[in-house]
């Protein structure tokens, strides 16, 4: 069984509390478009992350969450000076350090920047079908035009909650020359 693999650009996730800081008291995020992962959502609003090095623009993804977190890649966790752990999202103890400055405010984050591990979202049902549970590591080939390339240390999360997709970040993508639709496959 294939699956959709996507790129998943740096991109941070906001409480109430740092959005209102950040965007003034009672603000909402406006939705841009949907994400392929049901109720979730790119937002019209931008921050600037500012790490020891450098500052880069971020989208912020919707909807608010329970603890701020900021995804990136790990050559823009370079480029930025912040150490950020390889981690699965949620994960976030003692994770990188930054700030993020809105239009109305900044927060200083003493933790929550991580660089994503590479993970396949799949429903139950899915799961079944692709023999996996979830928490298993499994490796993924992906078949790229010149750049076919295989993926280990990729986490399942089954949920009934999802939908199935492969999420990989910028420097993954670039490596396997991702254009376009990509399909993977789980290899034993």
């Amino acid at each position: 069984m294939n699956f959709v693999v996507e790129t998943s650009a740096r991109h941070v996730h906001v409480t109430q509390e740092t959005l209102e800081v950040l965007f003034g008291a009672g603000y909402q995020l406006t939705k841009k478009k949907d994400l392929s992962q049901p109720g979730q959502f790119a937002t019209n609003e931008k921050v600037t992350i500012v790490g020891p090095k450098k500052e880069m623009i971020a989208s912020i993804l919707g909807p608010c969450r329970s603890a701020n977190q900021v995804e990136i890649s790990l050559t823009e966790a370079r480029t930025l000076g912040i150490a950020a752990p390889i981690r699965e999202s949620g994960d976030i103890a003692g994770s990188g350090a930054c700030k993020l400055v809105g239009p109305c405010g900044e927060v200083e984050l003493t933790e929550g920047v991580i660089a994503a591990m590479r993970h396949i979202h799949t429903t139950p049902e899915d799961a079944e079908k692709l023999g996996v549970k979830d928490k298993d590591i499994v490796s993924v080939k992906v078949d790229t035009k010149g750049r076919n390339l295989t993926f280990g240390d990729v986490v399942v999360r089954v949920s009934e909650k999802y939908a199935t997709a492969m999420h990989i970040d910028t420097d993954e993508a670039n490596a396997a020359g991702c254009s376009g639709t990509v399909y993977g496959e789980i290899v034993k």
